[in-house]
Protein backbone atom coordinates (compact mmCIF):
# COMPACT_ATOMS: atom_id res chain seq x y z
CA UNK A 1 0.00 0.00 0.00
CA UNK A 2 1.68 2.86 -1.56
CA UNK A 3 2.86 5.55 0.58
CA UNK A 4 1.27 3.85 4.00
CA UNK A 5 2.91 2.08 7.16
CA UNK A 6 3.40 -1.59 7.02
CA UNK A 7 5.77 -3.56 9.81
CA UNK A 8 5.71 -6.61 7.34
CA UNK A 9 7.58 -7.38 4.03
CA UNK A 10 4.57 -9.55 2.59
CA UNK A 11 1.80 -12.42 3.18
CA UNK A 12 0.97 -15.34 2.57
CA UNK A 13 -0.91 -15.20 -1.16
CA UNK A 14 -4.09 -15.08 -0.92
CA UNK A 15 -4.67 -14.29 2.87
CA UNK A 16 -5.16 -10.72 3.93
CA UNK A 17 -2.78 -9.17 6.44
CA UNK A 18 -5.67 -7.79 8.43
CA UNK A 19 -7.77 -10.46 9.01
CA UNK A 20 -10.05 -8.94 11.31
CA UNK A 21 -11.42 -6.29 8.90
CA UNK A 22 -11.59 -8.85 6.04
CA UNK A 23 -14.02 -11.46 8.28
CA UNK A 24 -16.25 -8.39 9.54
CA UNK A 25 -16.57 -5.87 6.98
CA UNK A 26 -20.30 -5.51 5.55
CA UNK A 27 -21.45 -3.25 3.22
CA UNK A 28 -25.43 -3.73 3.17
CA UNK A 29 -27.92 -1.29 2.08
CA UNK A 30 -28.06 2.24 2.75
CA UNK A 31 -30.70 2.40 4.82
CA UNK A 32 -29.74 -0.91 7.32
CA UNK A 33 -26.28 1.07 7.40
CA UNK A 34 -28.23 4.08 8.78
CA UNK A 35 -30.72 2.50 10.83
CA UNK A 36 -28.11 0.19 12.83
CA UNK A 37 -25.96 3.87 13.57
CA UNK A 38 -28.89 4.85 14.90
CA UNK A 39 -29.95 2.69 17.30
CA UNK A 40 -26.56 2.28 18.61
CA UNK A 41 -25.84 5.96 18.95
CA UNK A 42 -29.37 6.28 20.67
CA UNK A 43 -28.32 3.34 23.11
CA UNK A 44 -24.90 4.96 24.16
CA UNK A 45 -26.37 8.83 24.88
CA UNK A 46 -22.38 9.83 25.19
CA UNK A 47 -19.88 10.19 23.50
CA UNK A 48 -16.16 11.88 23.49
CA UNK A 49 -16.17 14.89 21.04
CA UNK A 50 -12.71 15.51 20.41
CA UNK A 51 -11.82 19.08 19.39
CA UNK A 52 -8.42 20.58 18.39
CA UNK A 53 -7.02 23.78 20.46
CA UNK A 54 -5.32 26.64 18.68
CA UNK A 55 -1.63 25.53 19.85
CA UNK A 56 -2.75 22.36 18.00
CA UNK A 57 -3.04 19.58 21.01
CA UNK A 58 -6.19 17.48 20.64
CA UNK A 59 -8.70 17.41 23.17
CA UNK A 60 -11.92 15.27 23.90
CA UNK A 61 -14.64 16.13 26.18
CA UNK A 62 -17.53 14.01 27.44
CA UNK A 63 -20.77 15.28 25.53
CA UNK A 64 -24.45 13.93 26.17
CA UNK A 65 -26.32 13.67 22.81
CA UNK A 66 -29.02 16.16 22.58
CA UNK A 67 -30.72 15.42 19.20
CA UNK A 68 -29.71 14.26 15.62
CA UNK A 69 -30.89 15.75 12.13
CA UNK A 70 -30.42 15.23 8.71
CA UNK A 71 -32.62 11.42 9.48
CA UNK A 72 -29.93 10.48 12.10
CA UNK A 73 -26.75 11.22 10.48
CA UNK A 74 -26.12 14.62 11.63
CA UNK A 75 -25.76 15.13 15.93
CA UNK A 76 -26.91 18.07 18.43
CA UNK A 77 -25.19 18.77 21.62
CA UNK A 78 -25.53 21.73 24.31
CA UNK A 79 -22.95 23.69 25.18
CA UNK A 80 -21.98 26.73 27.65
CA UNK A 81 -20.53 29.02 25.27
CA UNK A 82 -17.92 30.33 27.26
CA UNK A 83 -16.66 27.25 27.71
CA UNK A 84 -13.12 25.89 26.23
CA UNK A 85 -15.21 24.16 23.10
CA UNK A 86 -16.45 27.10 21.94
CA UNK A 87 -13.02 28.49 21.88
CA UNK A 88 -11.76 25.52 19.93
CA UNK A 89 -14.68 25.27 17.70
CA UNK A 90 -14.71 29.00 16.42
CA UNK A 91 -10.82 28.30 15.67
CA UNK A 92 -11.44 25.08 14.46
CA UNK A 93 -14.25 23.56 13.01
CA UNK A 94 -13.34 20.17 12.71
CA UNK A 95 -14.06 16.79 15.03
CA UNK A 96 -14.37 13.67 15.91
CA UNK A 97 -17.38 12.15 17.70
CA UNK A 98 -16.25 8.92 19.74
CA UNK A 99 -19.19 6.52 20.35
CA UNK A 100 -18.43 3.62 22.79
CA UNK A 101 -20.18 0.87 24.78
CA UNK A 102 -18.80 -1.74 27.40
CA UNK A 103 -19.20 -4.45 24.91
CA UNK A 104 -16.90 -3.15 22.71
CA UNK A 105 -19.52 -1.69 19.93
CA UNK A 106 -17.69 1.67 18.62
CA UNK A 107 -18.71 4.84 16.16
CA UNK A 108 -15.98 7.11 15.02
CA UNK A 109 -17.79 10.32 13.24
CA UNK A 110 -15.76 12.66 11.52
CA UNK A 111 -17.17 16.32 10.77
CA UNK A 112 -17.45 19.95 10.81
CA UNK A 113 -19.17 21.76 13.92
CA UNK A 114 -21.01 25.04 14.20
CA UNK A 115 -21.90 26.93 17.62
CA UNK A 116 -25.56 27.23 17.43
CA UNK A 117 -27.02 30.44 18.90
CA UNK A 118 -29.93 31.36 17.76
CA UNK A 119 -32.65 31.23 20.22
CA UNK A 120 -35.38 29.02 18.16
CA UNK A 121 -32.57 26.49 17.81
CA UNK A 122 -31.51 26.59 21.06
CA UNK A 123 -35.17 26.70 22.20
CA UNK A 124 -36.25 23.65 20.08
CA UNK A 125 -33.48 21.21 21.88
CA UNK A 126 -33.52 22.26 25.42
CA UNK A 127 -33.76 20.10 28.43
CA UNK A 128 -34.26 21.94 31.74
CA UNK A 129 -31.55 19.40 33.39
CA UNK A 130 -29.05 22.17 31.46
CA UNK A 131 -29.66 24.23 34.47
CA UNK A 132 -27.36 22.05 37.06
CA UNK A 133 -24.60 22.45 34.23
CA UNK A 134 -25.14 25.58 33.38
CA UNK A 135 -26.23 27.36 36.69
CA UNK A 136 -28.30 30.47 37.73
CA UNK A 137 -25.93 33.63 38.47
CA UNK A 138 -28.84 35.58 39.46
CA UNK A 139 -29.34 38.40 37.82
CA UNK A 140 -32.35 37.19 35.94
CA UNK A 141 -30.46 36.81 32.64
CA UNK A 142 -27.79 34.42 32.94
CA UNK A 143 -30.31 31.38 34.71
CA UNK A 144 -29.45 28.53 32.90
CA UNK A 145 -32.72 28.82 31.13
CA UNK A 146 -33.48 28.69 26.97
CA UNK A 147 -32.78 32.48 26.95
CA UNK A 148 -29.84 32.75 29.27
CA UNK A 149 -27.59 33.32 26.21
CA UNK A 150 -24.60 31.20 27.30
CA UNK A 151 -26.79 28.06 26.56
CA UNK A 152 -25.95 27.40 22.43
CA UNK A 153 -26.27 24.30 20.68
CA UNK A 154 -23.27 22.38 19.19
CA UNK A 155 -24.11 20.79 15.28
CA UNK A 156 -21.90 18.32 13.85
CA UNK A 157 -22.33 17.69 10.31
CA UNK A 158 -20.78 14.26 9.68
CA UNK A 159 -18.45 13.82 6.74
CA UNK A 160 -17.35 9.84 7.02
CA UNK A 161 -18.46 7.55 9.61
CA UNK A 162 -17.46 4.01 10.80
CA UNK A 163 -18.88 2.17 12.81
CA UNK A 164 -18.92 -1.91 14.48
CA UNK A 165 -22.05 -3.53 16.32
CA UNK A 166 -21.81 -7.03 17.53
CA UNK A 167 -22.87 -9.61 15.00
CA UNK A 168 -24.06 -12.21 18.29
CA UNK A 169 -25.32 -11.89 21.90
CA UNK A 170 -22.47 -11.45 24.47
CA UNK A 171 -22.68 -15.46 24.86
CA UNK A 172 -22.35 -15.69 20.74
CA UNK A 173 -19.56 -13.62 20.41
CA UNK A 174 -17.59 -15.38 23.31
CA UNK A 175 -18.02 -18.27 21.57
CA UNK A 176 -16.67 -16.96 18.04
CA UNK A 177 -13.74 -15.32 19.74
CA UNK A 178 -12.53 -18.52 21.75
CA UNK A 179 -13.11 -20.70 18.07
CA UNK A 180 -10.78 -17.81 17.04
CA UNK A 181 -8.24 -18.03 19.66
CA UNK A 182 -8.40 -21.92 18.91
CA UNK A 183 -8.03 -21.95 15.43
CA UNK A 184 -6.05 -18.75 14.90
CA UNK A 185 -8.55 -17.81 12.35
CA UNK A 186 -10.08 -14.38 13.24
CA UNK A 187 -13.56 -14.24 14.34
CA UNK A 188 -16.62 -12.83 12.78
CA UNK A 189 -17.69 -11.05 15.82
CA UNK A 190 -18.87 -8.08 14.28
CA UNK A 191 -20.46 -5.73 11.76
CA UNK A 192 -18.25 -3.55 10.19
CA UNK A 193 -19.33 -0.48 8.22
CA UNK A 194 -18.10 2.85 6.54
CA UNK A 195 -20.99 5.62 5.34
CA UNK A 196 -18.73 7.94 2.98
CA UNK A 197 -19.56 11.50 2.37
CA UNK A 198 -22.17 10.48 -0.51
CA UNK A 199 -24.36 8.10 1.57
CA UNK A 200 -24.43 10.29 4.19
CA UNK A 201 -25.72 12.99 1.89
CA UNK A 202 -27.95 10.45 0.57
CA UNK A 203 -29.46 9.87 4.26
CA UNK A 204 -29.90 13.45 4.56
CA UNK A 205 -32.30 13.46 1.06
CA UNK A 206 -34.27 10.43 1.72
Amino acid sequence: MSGGFSNTDSVPAGQPADPYTAKNIQDPSLKEKVEDLVNFVNRCKFCMMATKTDDGLLVSRCMALAGKEGHGVDFIFHANSESGKTDDLKANSDVNLGFLNNSGEWASISGHASIETDRDIVHKYYSPALKAWIGDLGDGKHDGGPDDPRVVVIKVKSQTIQYAVSRHTAIGGAIEFAKGVITGEAPQVNKLRHLDESELQQARSA
